[in-house]
C-alpha cells in the first residue's frame, strides 16, 4: 500500500543536505509514486478550489481512489474548476448517478481472461496485466472495476501465464497492460522482459503506460535498459488526451526514449469538456509528433459505470475527426474506434 506524506516544497524537485548546504536534486520515480495526491481536501487546496465540492469530492474518491503524481499536478491552472487536465482526475458527484448501459465491465474482459494475468481477445497479440494499480486514476477509466486482486500474480501464476504465452503458436506481440506496467521496478520488469524474449514465436513488445506521461522521471536509465536491449521490437503506447500534458520534462523524457529507439504511438480518449473540439484535437495531434509520438488511435468512451458525464457522441466524433481530418496530413488524425466485446479488433466508428 502507498503511503501519503507531506507534499514536498517542489513538485519536480527535492532538497537534499550536502556539505552543509542545501542542493536540488531532481526526484525520483519512485519517489514521486510514494508522494501522490490522494486526499481531496489537499488537492483543492494546491488547486485553490471551492471547498465546498468536498463532500462529493469525498464520496466519489471513496467508490474510486483519487490518484494523482504531483508532477501532472503542476500542469493544472490553478483556480480553474474548468482546466481540462483537472476534469480527467477530479472526482465528483456524477460519477456516483447510476447511467443506463453502464456497467462495470463494459469489455467484458472477465470472458478473455483465460489464467490469472492474461486477457487474450485478438489474434496475435495479448494483453499481460503486469500491475495492478495505476500512477493517476483517471475518472473515466474502463478497468475502474476490474479484479486486479484477482489478477496479482504469485511467482507460480507467472509461470503459469508465461507458460499460456508459450502455448499460443500464432502469437507475436505481448502487451504489457495494468494498471500501468511502468509502476513495477526496472528489475521485475527485466526480468520478465528477459522470459518473454526467449519465447521463439514472440517478435514485439509494447507497453501501454501513462507513466511518462504524469510522471516523466519514470525514464529512466534503468527503463531504457532493460526495454532496448531484448531482440524484441520496443513499441510504447502512450495515454495522452490533451496538449497541455506535454510540458518540458515530457517532452525531454519522450525524447530519450525516442533516441533508444522506441516506437512511440499515443491513444487518446475522446472527452466531454476536456478534448472535444477539432482545434484541441489537432493541437494535441501536432504536439505529440512535434515530440516524436504518432497520433494512432482515439477512442470512443468505454461505458464503464461512473464514467457517462464524459460522453461525446458518435455523430458528433465523427464531424470532430472530419474536421481535423481538414486541418491535418493524414498521418497526424488518430483513427476513431471503439471497442466492442468478442469482436477481433478494435471497430471504427
Amino acid at each position: 500500500m502507498i503511503q501519503h506524506r507531506q507534499p514536498a516544497r517542489e513538485i519536480s524537485s527535492i532538497e537534499i543536505a550536502a556539505s552543509g548546504e542545501e542542493i536540488l536534486r531532481p526526484r525520483r520515480w519512485q519517489e514521486e509514486m510514494s508522494d501522490l495526491v490522494r486526499d481531496p481536501q489537499e488537492l483543492l487546496a494546491l488547486l485553490q478550489l471551492d471547498a465546498e465540492q468536498l463532500p462529493q469530492l469525498s464520496a466519489a474518491s471513496a467508490a474510486f481512489e483519487l490518484r494523482v503524481p504531483r508532477p501532472f499536478l503542476s500542469r493544472i491552472r490553478p483556480g480553474d474548476p474548468k482546466d481540462p487536465l483537472l476534469l480527467q482526475v477530479l472526482p465528483t458527484a456524477a460519477e456516483l448517478q447510476p447511467s443506463p448501459g453502464y456497467i462495470d465491465d463494459p469489455l467484458e474482459e472477465a470472458n478473455a481472461n483465460p489464467v490469472p494475468g492474461v486477457v487474450h481477445k485478438y489474434q496475435g497479440r495479448l494483453l499481460l496485466i503486469a500491475a495492478g494499480q495505476c500512477a493517476v486514476n483517471c475518472r473515466y477509466c474502463f478497468r475502474r472495476a476490474f479484479p486486479y486482486a484477482d489478477n496479482h500474480l504469485n511467482r507460480q501464476q507467472w509461470q503459469q501465464a508465461l507458460d499460456y504465452i508459450r502455448a499460443q503458436q500464432g502469437l507475436r506481440e505481448v502487451i504489457l497492460s495494468g494498471g500501468d506496467p511502468l509502476v513495477m521496478s526496472d528489475r521485475q520488469l527485466a526480468w520478465l522482459a528477459g522470459e518473454l524474449q526467449q519465447i521463439p514465436q514472440l517478435d514485439k513488445l509494447r507497453i501501454h503506460t501513462r507513466l511518462p506521461i504524469v510522471a516523466p522521471s519514470r525514464v529512466n536509465d534503468e527503463l531504457l535498459d532493460w526495454f532496448t536491449r531484448s531482440r524484441l521490437k520496443p513499441v510504447l503506447v502512450l495515454h495522452c488526451n490533451h496538449a497541455n500534458e506535454i510540458d518540458e520534462e515530457v517532452a525531454a523524457a519522450l525524447a530519450r526514449l525516442r533516441a533508444a529507439g522506441v516506437t512511440l504511438l499515443n491513444q487518446a480518449v475522446l472527452l466531454k469538456h476536456v478534448n472535444d473540439s477539432a482545434d484541441t484535437l489537432a493541437e494535441l495531434s501536432e504536439k505529440l509528433f512535434a515530440n516524436g509520438v504518432l497520433p494512432y488511435y482515439l477512442h470512443q468512451l468505454d461505458h464503464v459505470q461512473g464514467a457517462a458525464h464524459f460522453e461525446v457522441t458518435d455523430a458528433r466524433a465523427r464531424a470532430l475527426v472530419e474536421s481535423v481530418r481538414q486541418q491535418l496530413p493524414g498521418y497526424l488524425v488518430p483513427r476513431l474506434v471503439r471497442e466492442i466485446p468478442a469482436e477481433k479488433s478494435k471497430t471504427p466508428v
